[in-house]
């Protein structure tokens, strides 16, 4: 039973579900469906899909992941980053508008959901912390700037292309003479719009006397407000036939039953894709659910998690839909919206599925336009570009890992873009462990604590020095640790004892007992005793099962205090 629980998490809240939280959770999935019906038709668009995918990605993934998921607040469904990375995996094998596109978009969710399902199975939803959060918050802003510039087009009402910067603006420019100026004033004055919304609509409602709910409720309202208002005018004065592009007929029906293509040779070019999307995806559904999660204090299973995600993935390949990941806007206003379990999730995707069969044939006039309007100003949210500055006083290591990764993704694309965060979060660690920290440490008189003899005023012994390596050992930083204790050594002819303080180091690899050892036999020739002090026991329990310990020339203490003083106490008089 414990298994299936932990499998299965609506066991687990399912059991005290009430009427309190029945009603949270409607309320919630009423705000969250209003302000899904745009934002779906949206990512569909900017995914290069038809706009009902958009809403079929929302229905049966959001309904799955409310079964499996752990996250109480989080929102499924199509995002700004995935679908832009959808569109450009899928562009590499398919034309856009075929049915060889939309059918690659099915395979692309379902690699990525078996692939999830994969982690989360294996428990590796660790492997999410090998992306550090500057190199993230550089592919986000990045790819936020690729997006909104993507969407120009659709502002301008002209016929552009590309996956990088240059290729967007090259593009765009060649193409200025095209401008629909009708298409251009619907685009602009909805993309105002939505920015005032975002910041003036909500104030402005509560100083006329609404209440917060209400006020809040009508703030994420606004892009419906948006749709419906250009509708009207595409529809009321026929503007398609003055060039305006509308989104057209949408099948008024629910999700269908889709089958992926799984042929060999479509899976193998969108493995890589699929698998960079599994990633970014997880990190971002795992980031908002953590700190949505931590505000009521309650416990997220990353590797359920990955399940989670995977069944939603995995369902929208079934159901007419593409890659999902939980979505940071629409779960903030899940989440302030008061939803208490993820069967708010469920709650909205019947919500949607309602929407799909009843309100598909009042969207035939949308322009494009307003979608576009409404793709910009949800994504320029995520851009931040003062990470820059950030990491530029915090740390200049960081600094060039975060330029390197939104350089990169602006002009060579978003896979480039992931993939280089990828290798350089894991070569930003390996540089930063490989020269580790060493401090000389002495004894602060008076107690039996030992301080930087560079940043305290402390006791030292001439023939005696200690080092405290603040990080772990291993085959990265141990040749490093050679050379830095031989210099030491070089610098003081009178030594005749070192003590390694190992109180932060918590594993030594092979690479480094091997260096210890070579260490050890070195001082040894130069009369010179090793000692090791304050060794954790996990790695005195790997040290046993070497020959290191019977050949150490000194001793290892418990302390370093007792090291300390055994040490450098005055040596006893030999009896007469």
């Amino acid at each position: 039973m414990r298994a299936l629980t932990r499998y299965l998490p609506i066991l687990t809240w399912g059991r005290t579900y009430d009427r309190n939280a029945l009603s949270n959770d409607l309320i919630a999935a009423v705000i969250v469906t209003i302000m899904l019906i745009p934002q779906s038709l949206a990512y569909a668009l900017l995914a290069g899909l038809p706009p009902e995918a958009g809403i079929y990605a929302s229905i049966v993934p959001i309904m799955l992941y409310s079964i499996f998921g752990t996250s109480r607040a989080l929102a499924v469904g199509p995002v700004a980053v995935v679908s832009l990375m959808t569109a450009a995996a899928i562009g590499e094998v398919a034309q856009q508008g075929t049915a060889g596109y939309a059918a690659a978009a099915l395979t692309l969710a379902g690699l990525s959901g078996a692939m999830l399902l994969t982690l989360g199975f294996l428990r590796l939803g660790f492997l999410a912390n090998f992306l550090s959060h500057p190199v993230i918050a550089g592919f986000i802003t990045a790819s936020g700037i690729l997006i909104a510039t993507s969407q120009l087009k659709h502002i301008f009402g002209i016929d552009a292309s590309g996956h990088t910067l240059p290729h967007l603006l090259e593009s765009l420019f060649h193409h200025l003479s095209q401008i629909n100026w009708i298409t251009l004033a619907i685009g602009a004055a909805a993309t105002g719009f939505l920015f005032w919304v975002r910041k003036g609509l909500k104030p402005l409602l509560l100083n006329a006397g609404l209440g917060p709910r209400l006020a809040d409720i009508l703030t994420k309202a606004g892009p419906v407000a948006a749709v419906v208002v250009t509708t009207l005018l595409a529809g009321v004065f026929r503007l398609d036939t003055a060039g305006v592009q509308i989104v057209g007929a949408v099948p008024q029906a629910l999700p269908p039953f889709t089958l992926p293509d799984t042929s060999m040779e479509l899976i193998r070019a969108l493995f890589m894709p699929a698998l960079l999307i599994s990633i970014i995806g997880f990190v971002e559904s795992i980031s908002v659910a953590q700190t949505l999660a931590a505000k009521k204090r309650q416990r997220i299973d990353p590797d359920q998690e990955l399940i989670g995600l995977g069944a939603a993935n995995i369902g929208a390949a079934f159901t007419g839909g593409y890659p999902v990941t939980g979505g940071f806007a629409r779960s903030v206003v899940n989440f302030d919206a008061g939803a208490e379990t993820p069967a708010a999730g469920a709650f909205t995707a019947i919500g949607l599925a309602i929407a799909a069969v009843a309100l598909t044939p009042l969207i035939y006039f949308l322009p494009k336009a307003t979608l576009a309007a409404t793709i910009i100003v949800a994504v320029l949210s995520l851009v931040d570009l003062g990470i820059l500055k950030r990491a530029w006083t915090y740390s200049r290591a960081d600094f060039a890992a975060v330029l390197a990764t939104i350089l990169l993704t602006l002009a060579f694309g978003v896979e480039t873009g992931v993939s280089a965060g990828v290798v350089l979060s894991i070569a930003l660690h390996l540089y930063k462990t490989s020269k580790p920290h060493v401090a000389e440490v002495g004894l602060v008189e008076g107690t039996e604590h030992f301080r930087n003899i560079r940043r305290h005023k402390v006791l030292t012994h001439p023939r005696v020095i200690t080092l405290r390596v603040d990080e772990s050992l291993y085959f990265a930083n141990a040749r490093f640790l050679e050379d830095y204790l031989y210099d030491r050594v070089a610098e003081d002819c009178g030594l005749s004892d070192v003590i390694l303080q190992c109180t932060a180091i918590n594993e030594v690899d092979m690479s480094a007992l091997e260096s210890l050892e070579a260490i050890n036999t070195r001082l040894k020739g130069l009369g010179i005793r090793l000692h090791l002090s304050e060794v954790k026991g996990p790695v005195m329990d790997r040290l046993r099962r070497s020959h290191f310990l019977d050949e150490l020339g000194g001793k290892v203490f418990l302390t370093q205090y007792e090291a300390w003083t055994h040490l450098t106490r005055p040596p006893r008089p030999k009896a007469a």
